[in-house]
């Protein structure tokens, strides 16, 4: 079970890790040892998240989510294949305590009195620019 913040809890049944050959450091041993980690969590069908959690989830997921929202998450920093499982399964529980932060409504502010000010002056120059740009005065 892998908790996240005090409300969410994943069954670790719900991850789907496999390995693949990794590019990078790790020597003869690159191309014997499949080090990389790829997790496969499938975020819109997943009981352990509520409506709001997921929907934010997906979002800020952006590129890593497939169309049927399933979030795959590549790990291939380090050599072994523990310490890449364990970087891809910090990442997404970093992922989801991300979305699991309500954000903050927005509250709508009003102009200064300044602000207004300085806006209503300068319509009146612009008015009066144009008044004097007028063109000729002839009496047909």
């Amino acid at each position: 079970m892998i908790r996240i913040g005090d409300r969410i809890r994943l069954d670790e049944a719900e991850l789907q890790i496999s390995f693949v050959h990794a590019s990078g450091p790790g020597g003869q041993n690159v191309n014997k040892v499949a080090t990389a980690c790829q997790l496969r969590f499938d975020a819109a069908g997943s009981p352990s998240l509520p409506p709001d959690i997921r929907a934010r989830l997906l979002r800020l997921a952006g590129r890593r989510a497939t169309a049927d929202g399933i979030i795959v998450i590549d790990a291939r920093r380090h050599r072994t294949q523990q310490r890449n499982r364990r970087d891809a399964v910090d990442r997404l529980t970093a992922l989801i305590a991300r979305a699991a932060e309500r954000p903050r409504a927005r509250r709508d502010t009003r102009p200064t009195r300044a602000s207004t000010r300085k806006r209503l002056q300068q319509k009146k120059r612009r008015g009066q620019l144009k008044r004097s740009r007028g063109g000729s005065d002839f009496e047909d």
